[in-house]
């Protein structure tokens, strides 16, 4: 089965991290179980080159390499295509009850975008999108006009407590 997934999304240098960051933190205070899945356009290593799972994914070529410590697992594996998150969550997460996904802007999952006008002039949230009805919530530093959903703001008290709830109430109705 496949969890709830909600996508924070924004701009580069927007603020999809700290948002992540944060609203995971004030759910998991809630007692929600919350898992994360990070969008990268660009390859990745988790481990310093020589290192023996290095070793064994580059020199070795393993199609799959996992490290297990008294506290972690990873799993590193080849990809003939890339998986798309409801894949990842659905194979990595499924006893999650939220997974949070930075960014991922192009697909249909719900987003929450994150627009800060000290970082850019206007959102990507734009009404002629062919997703557009994906955007469920904004969280500005600043007014935005005309918007269809949510406005969370940045420079008004109690935003993130305001946003975690609004989170619980449209993605896990079963808490609230």
């Amino acid at each position: 089965m496949t969890p709830p997934l909600l996508s924070i999304t924004g701009k580069k240098n927007s603020g999809k991290t700290t948002l992540v960051v944060r609203l995971a933190n004030a759910l998991v205070t809630r007692g929600v179980r919350v898992m994360t899945i990070k969008h990268g356009s660009h390859t990745f290593n988790m481990d310093p080159v020589n290192t023996d799972t290095y070793r064994h994914y580059h020199e070795g070529q393993a199609e799959r390499v996992a490290m297990i410590s008294p506290d972690k697992f990873a799993l590193v594996m080849r990809l003939d295509q890339p998986l798309t998150p409801q894949e990842v969550a659905a194979r990595h997460m499924a006893d999650a009850d939220l997974v949070l996904c930075e960014g991922f802007k192009a697909t249909a999952l719900p987003k929450v975008e994150v627009f800060r006008r000290a970082a850019h002039h206007a959102p990507l949230f734009d009404a002629a999108l062919p997703n557009a009805a994906a955007w469920r919530a904004m969280v500005s530093d600043g007014p935005v006009d005309g918007l269809p959903f949510p406005l969370f703001r940045l420079d008004h008290d109690g935003w993130l407590d305001a946003l975690a709830t609004w989170v619980e109430r449209e993605f896990l109705p079963s808490r609230s």
